[in-house]
């Protein structure tokens, strides 16, 4: 069986007074269920903070990025260890910003997919087309094409993976791929995924995710669930969400 999971995006948001917040409400009010997971994924200077609320909470944590790299001259860098040691269940990896802002390439993405599990890490792997590359009819192409390289990087470990489809026209635009949409995408990655051993794995949809819209999304046959971004912020709009 196919887990269910939300998994809110804080991106550079928060505060501490703010996140104490939030976080004491997201624990004191999600009871979880068997196969249905809440997670938030904060900046990396938050992790001791969700670490010493959330810890025997139902809700997981997890971090935003973490390096292809183990140590060394990586000014900057967060290493998948040192994400870990405060005790991370996820990493978010190939973010449409990282790649967009920071140049992450698909080869890069697989190898902090790699990086993350290697450390233990459940990776959530980010997919997308682009606005012109949808109106182009190329969504297929780029699709296989993100998700082959992960298929690469990890081969058998595939399966331990969690993968986020994000058209990047609908992050952060208001804009939302309709349902339909959404699973044709997502029955098409399902595919591609079995047929190299990762058929169970979560296939979850980020893309202005809200309340109003999220269970007619999840309904969809082939998305277990979202990525969430600014919506992660009001503890009331993200459990709505997750109880979708």
């Amino acid at each position: 069986m196919r887990r269910r999971l939300v998994v809110g995006n804080w991106k550079m948001n928060g505060g501490l007074a703010a996140n104490a917040r939030l976080l004491g409400r997201l624990a004191s009010e999600w009871a979880g269920a068997q196969s249905r997971e809440l997670a938030v994924c904060v900046p990396a200077p938050y992790l001791a903070q969700a670490q010493a609320t959330l810890t025997g909470s139902a809700v997981a944590w997890g971090a935003q990025d973490v390096s292809e790299h183990r140590q060394g001259a990586y000014t900057g860098d967060v290493s998948a260890s040192m994400v870990a040691e405060f005790g991370c269940r996820y990493a978010i990896v190939g973010h449409s910003e990282r790649r967009q802002l920071h140049g992450e390439t698909d080869s890069v993405v697989g190898a902090k997919a790699r990086a993350a599990l290697d450390a233990a890490l459940v990776p959530i792997a980010c997919l997308g087309e682009t606005l012109a590359e949808r109106e182009r009819g190329e969504t297929g192409a780029v699709i296989g094409r993100q998700a082959a390289a992960l298929i690469a990087a990890l081969g058998a470990d595939l399966a331990r993976i969690v993968v986020a489809y994000e058209p990047v026209w609908a992050i952060g635009t208001g804009r939302t791929a309709s349902p339909d949409q959404a699973q044709a995408v997502h029955a098409a990655l399902r595919a591609q995924l079995a047929a190299a051993g990762g058929a169970n794995v979560p296939l979850l949809y980020g893309g202005s995710v809200k309340a109003a819209n999220a269970a007619a999304l999840f309904a969809m046959p082939d998305i277990d669930g979202g990525l969430v971004g600014g919506a992660s912020l009001d503890a009331d709009e993200f459990l709505t969400i997750a109880r979708a």
